[in-house]
């Protein structure tokens, strides 16, 4: 209940006294653990009355409280709402007059509700707290069930648009994509990967086909490829949404996109490519229900999670993520942020994009077309009076010695590189032309991480691997005789794949005096790493060990990323 609102929801429970805030505290910590929302954690525990919950945030957002909801809703109620749109924002109508309608919403926090059903009914809505749970039962009840797949929705578009967009003016373009069956189509498409939990939707025009591709726990699952007239008009839509120059399809573009989803915000980040065949279109799905932005939900090794936090509580230094594209290494660092957001701390971040707003947190957005990049950003934050700064990448020198002046200047600077594991972030830093003496002056810790698929706990089964398998992993068979191995069946809750979710690989090095040492000679990678292992460095396949003995991965997957 409410799963994207925990913070909100901690703050009404405890405005309202709800519960006395030693035990409030100590739910707030469990639920991250068991993946529950705050409200559901609360309830749960016995300690207070689910109507009294929802009755406290109805008077927080100064909205109506219903407790019981209706078995159905009147027709000529009902029908003010078109079907689709009450399952787009996931509202019921419940009281309508000529210039009014009151909607049961599934969110009530979502503002863009109110602002887009004012705008699409040219009426004011007022939203009705009722209990979240039962809403989906009453839309099917009010509306039938979802009455039309994207199999119908291709069958009544049949044959209707051309394959070439070469004699299209933009008008023509704009028309296209404010068709309904095309809009009905790309919005079909984009709640089922909402609902499957995608991360990105590839839109691929090729010669004699056009293919859509969900990537799902980092794993690409194609669709039924809808037929080939329909990359142009359904490419187009998504331009019109994202903001982009409908008519320029000769050059990248990107956009955002922000809409509510199954009654959820929803914030799709745009990225078009010209391609032989037309233009290839990927938005990367910026859910935050989806993404936890809490350090404990990381599954975090307990001794990592310690240095993390005392990490960003210091009064300087840099502490680099590493990884490759995709390996949560942002969701980490804004993690990290989040523990020390507070009212005696000024945070600053430069993002290319930015991926998630954060209240508290000043986001600034790269803009290379103005000549805001990185650096020029950095240096105007060192004249902010920062006590924290994120920068998103450090790409070049320039960010990187103007990262080092932060950190020699008293602030605490955060960032990623791009490189295979811990120790290789050094040798990347002196390859960029960074003096070794400034990089073991400033340089606090590095951590490398991957993301593996976990094991789906509905089809977890345990099984004996075979000796080629256990020989690849290559470790001592004296280490593993009495240790389990798990795969998943497959099953209705991962869709056969027998992977749901994923999980976080680390390895950690704590840069110490030795370590400092060997950076001021130059050290080669390999010299550093093995100090490191010296001190107590799990490297990352060590990590990845330890995945499988609890259980939560496969041999297969922590070879592929290990």
């Amino acid at each position: 209940m409410f799963e994207d609102h925990n913070d909100t929801v901690y703050d009404i429970i405890k405005s309202a006294n709800l519960l006395d805030a030693a035990q409030l505290d100590e739910l707030n910590e469990s639920h991250l653990h068991t993946g529950k929302s705050l409200a559901d954690a609360v309830v749960d525990a016995g300690v207070v009355e689910r109507n009294d919950i929802l009755a406290a945030i109805a008077e927080y957002l100064g909205y109506e409280y219903l407790e019981k909801l209706p078995n159905t809703i009147p027709e000529e109620v009902a029908s003010t709402v078109r079907p689709s749109v009450a399952r787009m924002y996931a509202v019921v109508p419940y009281e309508v007059d000529d210039t009014s309608v009151s909607v049961l919403a599934k969110d009530p926090f979502n503002p863009a509700i109110i602002d887009d059903l004012t705008f699409t009914l040219n009426k004011d809505i007022t939203i009705v707290v009722c209990n979240p749970e039962f809403l989906d039962e009453l839309i099917t009840a009010t509306y039938g069930e979802e009455d039309s797949s994207i199999d119908d929705i291709l069958g009544d578009i049949g044959e209707t648009y051309s394959d070439s967009e070469d004699d299209l003016s933009e008008g023509d373009l704009t028309d296209l994509a404010n068709q309904t069956p095309i809009i009905r189509f790309v919005n079909l498409v984009l709640q089922q990967a909402i609902k499957d939990k995608a991360s990105d939707i590839h839109f691929e025009p090729f010669e004699d086909q056009f293919r859509i591709r969900y990537r799902i726990d980092g794993a690409l699952y194609e669709m039924a490829p809808p037929p080939r007239n329909l990359a142009v008009p359904v490419t187009s839509r998504v331009k019109v949404l994202s903001n982009m120059n409908i008519s320029e399809r000769r050059i990248p573009q990107d956009g955002r996109i922000k809409m509510t989803i199954a009654g959820r915000p929803v914030d799709l980040r745009v990225s078009t490519l010209p391609t032989q065949f037309g233009e290839s279109v990927v938005l990367r799905v910026l859910d935050k229900s989806v993404v936890n932005l809490d350090l404990e939900a990381l599954s975090l090794p307990e001794d990592i999670l310690h240095n993390i936090r005392d990490l960003v509580d210091r009064p300087n230094g840099i502490f680099i993520v590493t990884g490759p594209t995709g390996s949560g290494k942002t969701t980490t660092l804004y993690s990290a942020l989040r523990e020390v957001n507070d009212v005696e701390t000024k945070i600053l971040t430069a993002e290319d994009p930015v991926e998630y707003e954060i209240d508290g947190i000043m986001q600034v957005a790269v803009n290379h077309q103005v000549g805001l990049d990185f650096a020029r950003a950095l240096r105007a934050f060192l004249r902010q009076d920062p006590d924290k700064i994120m920068v998103g990448e450090i790409r070049d020198l320039e960010t990187a010695q103007i990262a080092v002046q932060a950190s020699l200047t008293g602030h605490v600077v955060l960032s990623t590189l791009h490189t295979n594991d811990a120790p290789g972030a050094v040798t990347r830093l002196i390859d960029m032309g960074l003096e070794p003496f400034l990089i073991s002056a400033s340089l606090e810790a590095i951590l490398a991480q991957r993301l593996v698929r976990r094991i789906c706990k509905s089809c977890q089964t345990a099984y004996e691997p075979g000796q080629e398998l256990i020989d690849m992993l290559d470790v001592d068979p004296l280490e593993i005789a009495d240790k389990d191995f798990y795969y998943g069946e497959g099953c209705p809750n991962c869709s056969n794949t027998g992977y749901s979710g994923r999980i976080g690989l680390f390895e950690m090095i704590v840069v110490s005096d030795a370590i400092r040492e060997l950076i001021n000679q130059r050290a080669p990678t390999l010299s550093i790493k093995q100090k490191a292992l010296e001190q107590g460095m799990r490297s990352l396949r060590d990590d990845g060990l330890r995945a499988i003995f609890d259980g939560n991965s496969t041999i297969e997957e922590v070879l592929k990323y290990t």
